[in-house]
């Protein structure tokens, strides 16, 4: 596939934490718009780091795609599609070393909203997903078919209920389709934060990391 329609094809995948071949779990994180892997690492300090993991792609410039998550889907090709299967390629080496069920994926906004369209779109028991400020793709009025089944999948989703970026109308239509899919979703609304993540969110997805 030519660069220019495979945008994320060999981008830096960065690691810390217990090498994958001795982890006994693994977190997949997933930056926002103008973020770094680096910078999305810093969670891993929030989280459980005994015998874990912690992967994290590079978005090429990195944005994972161009236009809102709430464009169609087709206004983000082909980053979109080339976004998911570097996410796909990730998952591929991480689950030679560890099982998906001790696999946890996690983002913030737009890694947030590749890491449920992936979920979605690749039904399996996974560890965890963990959503912070993020959603599915597609204009209002979308409506989602995902065949498949998360199987009890925890997932975490937490957003402001006046976030600039994401709708509180969408976090609610997520958690929906991911609770008709089989899994165990938490969905929290925080009143008046904004766009970013707090401590209450933070503890969660420690307490998903520390019961994988």
């Amino acid at each position: 596939m030519a660069a220019d329609a495979d945008p994320h094809a060999g981008q830096p995948v960065e690691h810390r934490g217990t090498p994958l071949e001795d982890a006994e779990r693994a977190i997949v994180l997933l930056h926002g718009r103008g973020a770094r892997a680096t910078g999305m690492l810093q969670i891993a300090e929030d989280l459980p780091s005994e015998d874990t993991a912690f992967v994290a792609p590079q978005a090429a410039r990195a944005t994972w795609y161009p236009q809102s998550f709430l464009e169609p889907t087709t206004e983000n090709e082909p980053h979109f599609s080339s976004a998911l299967a570097l996410v796909g390629d990730v998952l591929d080496d991480v689950t030679d070393h560890v099982p998906r069920e001790r696999v946890l994926l996690l983002g913030f906004s737009q890694g947030a909203c590749l890491a449920s369209e992936f979920v979605a779109r690749n039904p399996a028991r996974y560890g965890g997903l963990v959503v912070f400020s993020g959603g599915l793709h597609g204009p209002e009025g979308t409506t989602w078919d995902h065949d498949g089944d998360l199987d009890g999948t925890p997932v975490f989703m937490g957003c402001s209920d006046r976030d600039p970026h994401i709708p509180e109308e969408r976090v609610h239509d997520t958690r929906d389709v991911f609770e008709s899919m089989g899994a165990d979703v938490t969905e929290r609304i925080y009143e008046g934060m904004g766009h970013g993540v707090n401590e209450d969110e933070l503890e969660f997805a420690a307490e998903m990391v520390g019961d994988l």
